[in-house]
C-alpha cells in the first residue's frame, strides 16, 4: 500500500521531447543535409556530413550502402551560438517499437528481440560527450564497422544528441517534472537491395499492468531485417470457451522496426483481475498481409492477487469503501442514535412536568377532595 501512496502523491510526470531532424520511409523531410537547425531548447545546433555511400542526400539521416567488415566514419558538426559552454551527451541507440506502435531511436528500456542478428551499438563507436566553448563549432565523429557476415535487409538506429545538465523541477503540487530535449539523428545500414518483406511471430498472451492498470498484454515480433508500416491490430478477449468479449481493443497507423517486438496492451477498464483461463483473439494487419493467432493463456490467482493490489484505480475504489464511506455511514448512525436520546429525554421530562403539574391543579381545587350536603344545598 505505501508504494501506492507514494505514486498517488508524488507523481511523476516524464516529457521526454524528441526534436527530430529526419522522417523515415520516404516520407517529407523538412531539414536538408547542410541546413542547421535552430538551437532552441537545446542550447546548440547541428547539421549533417553526407559520405559519399549516402543512397539519398535529400534525406535528413543517414541511409548509408556498406559492405561486409567495413570501416567508416561519420561527420556530425555542432554548434553552439550562445555565450556559455555547453556541454552535449551522446548516444547511440538501436531502433525498437514501443507498446504504442510508434518506433524509437532515442533512448530506452525496451529490451532487444530474439530475432536481432546485428545490434546498431554494437557497429558504431563514438565518444560519450563533447564540449563546445562559447561560439565554437566542432566535428562529432563516429566510427561504423560492419560485421564481416553478409546480411540481407536493414539495421536501424539512432544518434542521441542530448545537452547535459537538464535536471528536474518541481511544480506548486509537488510533481516533478522532468524536461529533457534532444536531436536524434537516424541511421539506417544496409549492404545490398534485396527486397526484404516483414514477417510477424506470436510470443506471448499475459496479464500485466499498463501505468499501474490491469492490462492483457499481446507480445509480438517483427523477426525480419525490414519495417513495417501502416499496421492495425485488432484484439479481443474472451473466458475460453465462451463468446462474449470481455475486453476489446483495435488500433491502426502503427509501425514496427525491422527485428524488434511490441507489448501490445489491452485494457481491462478498471475492472478487478479475475483468476481463470481465457482466450485472446488477435488478427494483425498491413496493406494485403495479415496475421491471424487464437491464444488460450491463464491467469492465476496469484497474479490476480498481486495485480489488483497494484492497480491504483482499484485501490482507490476499495479506500472510498471500506474507509470513507464506513466512516460517514458510522458517523450518520450515531447522529442518529444521539438525537433519538435527546428527544426520549425532553418528552420523558416534558411528561413528567405536565403530571406533577395537573396533580397540583387537582389538589389545589379540591383540598379535601369532597364536598358537603351543606355546600351543595347552598349552591342551589
Amino acid at each position: 500500500m505505501k508504494t501506492h501512496k507514494s505514486f498517488t502523491l508524488q507523481y511523476i510526470s516524464l516529457v521526454f521531447s524528441i526534436i527530430v531532424g529526419f522522417i523515415f520511409l520516404g516520407q517529407a523531410v523538412s531539414v536538408s543535409a547542410d541546413e542547421e537547425n535552430s538551437a532552441g531548447a537545446t542550447g546548440f545546433t547541428y547539421s549533417i556530413i553526407f559520405p559519399d555511400n549516402q543512397i539519398d542526400k535529400e534525406l535528413g539521416y543517414y541511409k548509408l550502402k556498406m559492405t561486409p567488415g567495413q570501416q567508416q566514419q561519420l561527420s556530425i558538426m555542432l554548434s553552439n551560438p550562445s555565450a556559455e559552454k555547453v556541454t552535449i551527451d551522446v548516444q547511440v541507440n538501436g531502433a525498437k517499437t514501443n507498446q504504442n506502435g510508434v518506433i524509437e531511436y532515442g533512448e530506452s528500456a525496451i529490451k532487444n528481440d530474439p530475432s536481432l542478428k546485428f545490434n546498431f551499438i554494437d557497429l558504431v563507436e563514438g565518444p560519450k560527450s563533447v564540449e563546445l566553448a562559447p561560439g565554437e563549432t566542432k566535428s562529432l565523429d563516429l566510427t561504423i564497422k560492419m560485421p564481416e557476415t553478409e546480411y540481407d535487409g536493414v539495421v536501424a538506429g539512432g544518434i542521441q544528441l542530448m545537452r547535459a545538465g537538464q535536471d528536474a523541477t518541481t511544480n506548486s503540487g509537488g510533481s516533478k517534472i522532468i524536461n529533457q530535449y534532444a536531436y536524434v539523428i537516424g541511421v539506417l545500414l544496409q549492404e545490398n537491395d534485396t527486397v526484404i518483406h516483414p514477417d510477424l511471430s506470436l510470443n506471448s498472451v499475459k496479464a500485466g499492468q499498463n501505468n499501474y492498470r490491469n492490462a492483457i498484454f499481446i507480445n509480438y515480433s517483427n523477426i525480419k531485417a525490414a519495417y513495417l508500416n501502416d499496421m492495425t491490430a485488432e484484439v479481443q478477449i474472451t473466458e475460453k470457451g465462451k463468446e462474449t468479449v470481455l475486453y476489446e481493443r483495435k488500433q491502426t497507423a502503427m509501425r514496427m522496426a525491422p527485428n524488434s517486438f511490441i507489448d501490445f496492451p489491452v485494457s481491462m477498464n478498471g475492472e478487478r483481475m479475475i483468476p481463470g483461463d481465457y482466450e485472446a483473439d488477435i488478427l494483425i494487419a498491413s496493406g494485403d498481409k495479415k496475421w491471424a493467432w487464437k491464444q488460450a493463456f491463464k491467469i492465476t490467482d496469484e497474479d490476480a492477487n498481486k495485480f489488483n493490489e497494484r492497480d491504483v484505480g482499484l485501490v482507490q475504489e476499495k479506500s472510498l469503501d471500506w474507509k470513507l464511506i464506513l466512516l460517514l455511514v458510522a458517523a450518520f448512525l450515531v447522529g442518529i442514535f444521539l438525537l433519538f436520546l435527546v428527544v426520549h429525554f425532553f418528552r420523558k421530562s416534558k411528561n413528567k412536568k405536565n403530571a406533577t403539574n395537573k396533580k397540583t391543579r387537582k389538589q389545589k381545587k379540591h383540598p379535601s377532595g369532597k364536598i358537603s350536603n351543606k355546600q351543595k344545598k347552598t349552591n342551589y
